[in-house]
């Protein structure tokens, strides 16, 4: 499977992945390079796949990749994932997120990218 690397190693990487999937599910869209958008959306999508599965072995996958982190009402990241994002995609068969490109950055003219969840 093709993916980025990111300029990190992968330890590094996969830590980064993590805290932007956690960041995404917690509050739904968030601001970054381009380069992780397009890397958090892959993941992203998958974890959504898992949501709609909703048996124990995908609430574990899931688990074992999203962050053990609370939002505002005190829900963590699989639940809100499982309860809350995963049935609003339930007639939908993939691209549960969306990569909307926001210019360049001002300190090293990164392409910036905001990252979020399609409504529907």
């Amino acid at each position: 499977m093709a993916y980025s690397r990111l300029r990190r190693s992968s330890d590094q990487r996969k830590a980064l992945l993590r805290d932007l999937v956690t960041d995404l599910i917690l509050n739904g869209s968030i601001e970054t390079t381009l380069a992780k958008a397009k890397e958090l959306k892959r993941l992203a999508d998958k974890m959504v796949t898992l949501g709609k599965t909703n048996t124990l072995h995908a609430r574990r996958q899931a688990a074992s990749f999203i962050r053990f982190e609370k939002d505002e009402e005190g829900n963590f990241a699989v639940q809100k994932l499982f309860s809350e994002i995963a049935p609003k995609f339930a007639n939908r068969n993939g691209g549960y997120t969306r990569v909307i490109k926001t210019g360049f950055r001002r300190g090293d003219s990164a392409p910036m990218a905001i990252v979020q969840f399609v409504e529907e």
